[in-house]
């Protein structure tokens, strides 16, 4: 009887530590619905066209600009971006690249994916492709890991024949995230995302104008920054400690025998 009442116990434990996997605020990849996307883009850092993940951007401009786009990535995401350039018909070979880049401006590395192609003459599009690591919660200052806040896409040509600058052409990309979750988490966080004009938000909070204007980004992920504390490692760490409570109860039943031995001595 006290077997099943510490069974019954367990299983609740176990429940309790289950729920809270249904209230992750890990952030999701759909796009966030705020706005429409960017038909633009910028030609520097600062300039970048805003968009969510999950949106499509698009925009036009010729061969030798600098296309520049920026985006929200939080801890536990491993985002995907992806690029397609659309060419004239007429054109000499072409290389196009690339590239992302952290709140800090870093140059990101990609996993995988064909972050540089060349468009063949005559070739009327290309795609590339860049997948970049984990982004992590909290990183050592020396580190080069991909961190919580804006990343900045470029895209541009590279080594573009004389004939060929100035040609049009247009581009669209789009950036996708796998949440990895618990498998990425680090005891740790940031305690501001990498975002541009971060620095001066508690100014803005106290309504000083001229400090208003200085906060330069307004896009977060859907569900908000996530605090870096939770994530489903929690989950599974209560789910092992029940299991490993349950093993003791069952060892223990089967072990400790029908009671206490009888005082009775053998043979009387």
């Amino acid at each position: 009887m006290r077997f099943t009442r510490a069974l019954s116990a367990a299983v609740l434990l176990l429940g309790l530590a289950a729920a809270p996997a249904a209230a992750d605020s890990s952030p999701s990849a759909s796009p966030s619905g705020s706005g429409d996307a960017p038909t633009t883009a910028g030609t520097s850092f600062r300039t970048a066209a805003e968009f969510e993940q999950g949106q499509v951007a698009t925009a036009s401009g010729a061969a030798g600009d600098y296309l520049y786009w920026s985006f929200p990535a939080d801890a536990g995401q491993r985002p995907t971006v992806k690029a397609t350039v659309k060419l004239p018909e007429t054109h000499a070979a072409q290389t196009w690249r690339v590239d992302v880049y952290d709140g800090l401006r870093r140059r990101q590395a990609c996993q995988w994916g064909a972050q540089t192609r060349t468009a063949d003459a005559g070739t009327s599009s290309l795609e590339l492709a860049c997948v970049l690591r984990t982004v992590r919660a909290w990183s050592e200052p020396w580190a080069n890991d991909p961190l919580p806040g804006t990343y900045y896409l470029r895209l541009t040509a590279v080594n573009v024949p004389t004939s060929d600058l100035g040609v049009p052409v247009s581009a669209e990309v789009r950036v996708d995230s796998k949440d990895i979750g618990g498998a990425a988490a680090v005891d740790g966080s940031l305690a501001e995302p990498l975002v541009p004009g971060i620095a001066v938000t508690s100014g803005a909070d106290r309504g000083d104008e001229e400090e208003k204007s200085a906060v330069l980004s307004a896009i977060e992920p859907e569900d908000g920054w996530s605090s870096g504390w939770w994530s489903d490692r929690w989950v599974w760490s209560g789910i092992g400690a029940v299991l490993a409570a349950l093993a003791g109860i069952g060892g223990y039943a089967l072990t400790r025998g029908s009671g206490r031995p009888s005082r009775v001595p053998p043979g009387a």
